[in-house]
């Protein structure tokens, strides 16, 4: 299978604003991972210019680190999140580091940091996220099932592979969540069995409900999963096995 078309730009920001935190930096636009469900394919490649489609493509803004390292100084303070529309450890991220040279940039600075990823690559950073005043580290974690992440997911790490990063951080003092969403079939208490002792927190989240979200259920058998009962039902279970052992949960959007 070939790998997505990679370009390299200049982009002219990179520390932009955010409907869901303060602010939001995605090194690449365009995400290598893959995800099924992903909601960045409803409206990010006509903004891009690419015809590819979305998970097929990858800019890299290769100017990130500097770019952030001049607006940073003129910014007022606010969450930043690491990122809204791509994984910030994304395979390219191997080769560019620009999310690491990126969150160098914030160390010593006074703004609160949130990271989201399906990426143990993450781990390769400890070193500098431990130095930032007030930083959260995520993973997104829908499901308890290794197989069903697989189809969902094709290019995020293994479940159990995140699971252990967390731990990783969270035994290193750095405040840890994960994004339960959207919601994939699974066994609530077996997830909330796994998470215990990794996070601090658990945000859940329902599908995105697209056409080709539908179709890719439907093909795999998995209709019943796109209920609202479904989500209630399964979102109700994990919730109360995650409050038994002391994690928050907050259910979203």
């Amino acid at each position: 299978m070939p790998g997505p078309v990679i370009r390299e730009i200049q982009a002219k920001s990179i520390l932009n604003t955010s409907r869901i935190h303060d602010y939001c930096v995605n090194p690449y636009t365009g995400c290598e991972v893959g995800c099924i469900y992903c909601y960045a394919a409803l409206f990010m490649r006509r903004y891009s210019g690419h015809s590819e489609p979305w998970g097929e493509f990858v800019d890299v803004k290769v100017n990130a680190p500097e770019l952030l390292a001049k607006q940073i100084v003129k910014a007022k303070r606010g969450t930043i999140w690491f990122a809204s529309v791509c994984d910030p450890y994304q395979p390219l991220e191997e080769r560019y580091a620009l999310t690491r040279r990126s969150l160098e940039v914030l160390v010593g600075r006074d703004f609160p940091v949130q990271i989201q990823t399906k990426s143990a690559r993450a781990r390769r950073d400890l070193d500098i996220i431990r130095r930032l005043s007030d930083v959260e580290v995520g993973f997104t974690i829908a499901t308890d099932d290794e197989t069903i992440a697989g189809m969902f997911e094709p290019r995020a790490s293994p479940v159990g592979e995140r699971v252990e990063v967390l731990r990783e951080f969270k035994a290193a003092g750095v405040s840890t969540f994960a994004f339960a969403g959207p919601l994939l079939p699974g066994n609530p208490e077996k997830l909330a069995a796994l998470l215990a002792g990794a996070v601090d927190r658990v945000l859940i989240d329902r599908m995105n409900y697209l056409p080709a979200v539908k179709a890719f259920y439907a093909r795999h058998g998995l209709l019943d999963a796109l209920a609202d009962s479904f989500f209630r039902t399964q979102s109700g279970r994990l919730s109360k096995a995650l409050r038994a052992r002391g994690i928050r949960v907050e259910t979203v959007f």
